[in-house]
């Protein structure tokens, strides 16, 4: 009974110490998107949209474009996300 305690808790306190892990993990790739998209960002008229949506991409994709516009080609899982299929399909990064 003691030994299934302690096997319990060695795997509780190893389930902690992943957890935290990851937590710090997805916290420094927000960081890198927070930066990057704030100069992506900077001269949009929809400032708020394009930062949520920047975020979108940048965590999908772990790469935004350099400057303002453009230079999409730096980053292609970035320049090749849409909004749908068929018609009404949009660039969903900006």
């Amino acid at each position: 009974m003691k030994k299934l305690r302690t096997t319990t808790l060695a795997l509780l306190l190893l389930l902690v110490f992943l957890a935290a892990s990851s937590l710090r993990a997805a916290m420094a790739g927000s960081a890198f998107c927070d930066g990057k998209c704030g100069v992506r960002c900077s001269k949009a008229s929809r400032h708020d949209d394009c930062l949520k949506y920047c975020g979108i991409c940048c965590a999908e994709c772990n790469c935004v474009p350099s400057g303002t516009a453009g230079n999409k080609d730096e980053c292609p899982c970035y320049r090749d996300k849409t909004t749908g299929h068929g018609a009404r399909t949009r660039p969903k990064c900006p």
